[in-house]
């Protein structure tokens, strides 16, 4: 949820996209667990991934892959393995691969400036569009597109199509008790993708099922606080009243990490406010950052924005953990 500069449609056409310059990659970032072999991730909060290419109806697109539903194409692609893919029906679009060109029938407009106050994506899908893209054998991936003839995603940091690969900014966020990295990169809502700079996917929404995250359901739990501590300097900041304050990440608290079996980058958005009660009891619980769902569970100081029953918002954001520390 960092505020950044949109990326003027400009910098991006299709007669020049092979010479989009590469910034220098920044020194590796040590003493952390990468769950997506195919990264290499950088001290400044970047990632560098491998990017492919796709048309969608007759328009050269380029994307990564981030997820897979089955092992052969997460070792394919060197991506994390989320069996929960499966479950997102017609949440994905239907694609296949012509002679190594991914075909889907949706692209993306990466046209508009973004304005987070005023609630506008940077980029929008087509009618249709998914980043969940379902091939011939049934096997779903994550494969959100990054660039086409409109402009770049907003989280490109530089892109070449000549060596195939592109750097994108990451999110800190939260997840078991642990310090984890994430790209966001789609969203369901027009508030949420203008705030986290992802692409405006409404079709998200159909993946199965609100405020279901065992197996069977597509989603996973993810706690985004509106309220909470803020300043840039205070050691338990966090939520979204700080990312918008002090432009830094809201530190978002997701339940589960890559290799656990309800692990799904469909993250089933819980927003979060504490409550009078926490001060009232005695137990000012926003002294210490909740980095566990299951922390939040125990507090029991929570409520829905305006005091309404806790439980998911109606937003799913695409959020893959690229890794953990």
């Amino acid at each position: 949820m960092r505020v950044l500069p949109p990326v003027s449609a400009l910098t991006l056409a299709l007669a020049t996209l092979s010479t989009v310059a590469l910034a220098a990659p920044a020194q590796a970032a040590g003493d952390s667990t990468l769950f997506v072999s195919s990264a290499v991730e950088h001290a400044d909060h970047t990632v560098t991934l491998p990017v492919h290419r796709g048309e969608a109806d007759g328009q050269t697109f380029w994307f990564v892959v981030l997820d897979a539903s089955t092992s052969n194409a997460a070792q394919r692609f060197g991506v994390n393995r989320s069996n929960k893919l499966a479950n997102v029906g017609t949440a994905a679009q239907a694609g296949r691969y012509v002679n190594g060109v991914l075909q889907v029938g949706a692209g993306v407009n990466f046209t508009p400036d973004r304005d987070v106050v005023g609630g506008i994506p940077g980029s929008v899908g087509d009618a249709g569009y998914s980043p969940l893209v379902r091939l011939r054998d049934g096997t779903v991936i994550d494969a959100p597109q990054i660039a086409n003839a409109t402009g770049l995603h907003d989280k490109v940091v530089s892109l070449s199509t000549a060596t195939g690969r592109v750097t994108l900014r990451e999110t800190e966020g939260r997840a078991r008790g642990n310090v984890v990295h994430y790209v966001s990169t789609d969203a369901s809502k027009a508030g949420p993708a203008a705030l986290e700079g992802s692409t405006l996917a409404p079709r998200l929404d159909a993946a199965p099922t609100p405020g279901d995250d065992s197996t069977a359901s597509a989603r996973a739990t993810l706690v985004a606080f509106t309220n909470g501590r803020t300043g840039a300097d205070n050691p338990q900041r966090q939520g979204i009243a700080s990312a918008l304050a002090d432009g830094l990440d809201p530190l978002n608290v997701l339940a589960w990490e890559p290799q656990q079996g309800r692990y799904s980058p469909l993250w089933d958005v819980h927003l979060t406010e504490w409550t009078a009660a926490a001060q009232a009891a005695g137990r000012d619980l926003r002294q210490s950052r909740i980095a566990d769902v299951e922390d939040l569970a125990r507090a029991g100081l929570v409520t829905a924005p305006g005091g309404g029953a806790w439980g998911p918002s109606d937003v799913i954001v695409i959020c893959p953990i690229i890794s953990e520390g």
